[in-house]
């Protein structure tokens, strides 16, 4: 599904991607409705989306996490290598702590769940066109949560060993277990093993979590 929903000139430029035909048709009618804000797009799935939400230039994007296809945080990642000007705003019924720092990493700048108020929908695109960073209010307790955690710790970088540091770094590149010990020549059960000893020093009990503490302070 694919619509246009022009509204006037000098607004803010949205689109988003949605596959719930009601959550759809409500964001649809909002943009359309709202003064100061214009629809350039609206669309579905991201497939259609990654084709022609460039040419459209939007300033905010709208992205659904699970879509048909490709997932949300897929597409915010290709879009943003694409369109690095453009905010994006996760709009999903997820809360789950591994997506929203996925999503994060992938280039989102807000994280808006779907039970927000409309007009609390429109205050956040303003927002983010503005250059901040909206968050409904679990969203951001979890951030913070988060960060309190890090504060306490020592350095990751101090923590792990050098080889567990360069293994934390192919993960996250997106490398498999085979691929980084084939890039390491060594076995997979040795991967395997860094990678659980990684996680014990970082408390850590997955990829997303490690990702979330280690690699912002490595060296």
């Amino acid at each position: 599904m694919l619509a246009h929903c022009m509204a006037g000139k000098s607004n803010i430029k949205v689109a988003f991607v949605e596959d719930d035909p009601e959550e759809f048709e409500l964001l649809n009618e909002l943009l359309k409705k709202a003064p100061g804000f214009e629809c350039v797009g609206a669309f579905s799935s991201a497939e259609p989306a990654l084709k022609q939400i460039p040419a459209a230039q939007p300033e905010v994007i709208l992205m659904d996490i699970h879509l048909p296809g490709m997932s949300g945080i897929s597409a915010v990642r290709q879009l943003k290598a694409v369109s690095p000007k453009a905010r994006v705003m996760m709009f999903t019924i997820f809360e789950n702590h591994d997506r929203i720092f996925e999503a994060l990493r992938a280039g989102a700048s807000g994280y808006l769940l779907k039970k927000t108020p409309p007009a609390q929908i429109l205050k956040a695109i303003q927002e983010l066109y503005e250059g901040g960073a909206p968050m409904s209010a679990p969203i951001a307790r979890q951030v913070v949560a988060a960060f309190h955690e890090q504060t306490g710790e020592q350095s990751p970088a101090k923590v792990l060993s050098t080889r567990e540091q360069e293994i934390l770094g192919l993960l996250n590149k997106g490398l498999l277990y085979k691929e980084i010990a084939d890039r390491l020549g060594i076995a997979v059960g040795t991967v395997r093993t860094h990678i659980a000893h990684i996680y014990d020093k970082l408390h850590v009990s997955n990829r997303a979590e490690a990702m979330l503490k280690a690699i912002p302070r490595l060296p």
